[in-house]
């Protein structure tokens, strides 16, 4: 993971110096905790980044997964403003949602040292316990290999013939063969 002590700075497990330069551009601020990359997009620049369960100051960080590519976080903000958490709320399964929101939280929860006594996160996807709170997150999830039925449902509305849908079937397909899924 990257941390984010200063821009630029990387622990020895960081693939890319670049990249905590790269997140803070792309966030317009100093990510607060530690980070990797899982997800690049068609140029090479982080996509998504999978956050580490607590921000340096040790407060917890319920969301896992985050988008950080603009483009795609544009296209993401305008499916929301058109209703797009009601409409994934309608359209996926709420026993589905709810095994999701389990499976992220235990996916977290499994980096949490062994242990801790502080605040731990809470919450499944974008740290909500039940619902659709946040497409970004489902989304970023989803891109990184996570069965997520609303990152699902969001890739599909986002799907098209310009090169940025064409990547994210593309990038799903990728994460599932690297993921075996």
């Amino acid at each position: 993971m990257t941390t984010a002590t200063s821009p630029g700075e990387r622990d020895a497990a960081a693939d890319d110096g670049d990249d905590a330069v790269a997140v803070a551009a792309l966030l317009g601020r100093r990510p607060r905790g530690r980070f990797e990359v899982v997800v690049r997009g068609p140029t090479g620049l982080p996509a998504v980044i999978r956050n580490a369960p607590f921000l340096d100051d040790g407060t917890p960080m319920p969301t896992g997964y985050w988008l950080v590519d603009v483009e795609l976080r544009v296209r993401v903000d305008r499916l929301e403003a058109a209703g797009g958490v009601r409409r994934a709320s309608e359209a996926v399964d709420p026993a589905a949602l709810a095994a999701a929101h389990r499976r992220h939280a235990a996916e977290r929860d499994a980096a949490i040292p062994l242990g801790w006594a502080g605040p731990r996160p809470r919450g499944g996807v974008g740290g909500t316990r039940t619902g659709v709170k946040c497409l970004h997150a489902h989304l970023a999830w989803w891109l990184a290999g996570g069965d997520d039925p609303v990152g699902h449902w969001v890739s599909a509305q986002l799907a098209g013939r310009d090169p940025l849908g064409r990547w994210i079937s593309a990038q799903r397909s990728m994460s599932a063969a690297t993921l075996g899924g």
